[in-house]
């Protein structure tokens, strides 16, 4: 596996310093929020040109780092429709500049069925999905036309809940160029967490296939709810899941989020032990 890191939790700095960073830390590729880690200069859609594709390319290449995901995480079901419309726009706008950077993926969430982009018991209805799939669709689209992995996270609160819905949504846009990143604790919740092993073998069971990145993570449970924090910090137990990789996705990109940058150099080191002690 090729491990990463999200350059937005690595020491504030502009983004030539972070990559260097990172790399220092050990890592080899980095996920890239562009608006997250980028501030001396603009990053609106038309700001996106060639030109600052290519420097950026070449920045990572001297870095000897992998853009593995450019992350735009926008909601795809935004009841306003000019809202929509522009967030459609920006994902164009992603999916053409890494057809230029020469990312892995452009990376998203799945939305909510209001403009906060909050949790509610509709995210998970039957309209909520068919409303985003439709709204997929001209995204997909794009990113057929430039040659780009459009990649999306099931996360529990979101309206891609679990891994059967994701499955619907792959076999209903039926493209290459649709893919998943697979974050496992995204798919728990106080009401499911204890079932986290059925729901991570499920995952792997029913999206293996597809799955182009994979986020690492850990998480405590706080209150009545789940806190997310570095691997090694929680309750996660990683074996499964990196039995996977090691048999399945060779060379894959995985990244770790939620990380300090006091527990970045721990949580890779966590991570990459279980990969060195296990036998496939």
């Amino acid at each position: 596996m090729q491990l990463g890191i999200r350059l937005h939790d690595v020491k504030k700095a502009p983004l030539e310093e972070r990559l260097q960073i990172a790399k220092g830390q050990g890592f080899c590729c980095a996920h890239l929020a562009l608006s997250k880690v980028i501030s001396d200069y603009s990053v609106a859609d038309s700001a996106l040109t060639p030109g600052l594709a290519c420097y950026l390319k070449n920045l990572f290449a001297r870095s000897g780092l992998d853009v593995a995901v450019l992350g735009c995480y926008l909601n795809l079901a935004n009841p306003n429709g000019e809202s929509l419309r522009k967030n459609q726009a920006r994902y164009q706008a992603h999916i053409r500049f890494a057809s230029l950077l020469g990312a892995g993926v452009v990376g998203t969430e799945t939305g909510a069925v209001n403009e906060a982009y909050r949790y509610e018991e509709a995210n998970h209805s039957p309209e909520a999905l068919r409303v985003f799939i439709q709204n997929l669709r001209p995204v997909i689209e794009y990113a057929e036309k430039m040659g780009v992995i459009f990649a999306i996270e099931p996360v529990f609160k979101h309206i891609v809940c679990n891994p059967k819905r994701a499955r619907q949504v792959l076999d209903e846009i039926a493209s290459p160029n649709l893919q998943i990143i697979f974050d496992p604790v995204n798919l728990l919740d106080i009401s499911n967490y204890k079932d986290r092993a059925q729901i991570i073998q499920e995952a792997i069971d029913v999206l293996g296939d597809a799955i182009a990145v994979v986020h690492i993570k850990d998480f405590i449970v706080k209150g009545q709810g789940l806190v997310s924090v570095a691997a090694g910090t929680g309750e996660m137990d990683y074996t499964d899941i990196i039995r996977f990789i090691k048999k399945e996705k060779p060379y894959i990109h995985v990244t770790l989020e939620n990380t300090t940058p006091e527990n970045a150099v721990a949580a890779r080191a966590h991570i990459q032990q279980i990969w060195d002690s296990m036998a496939v």
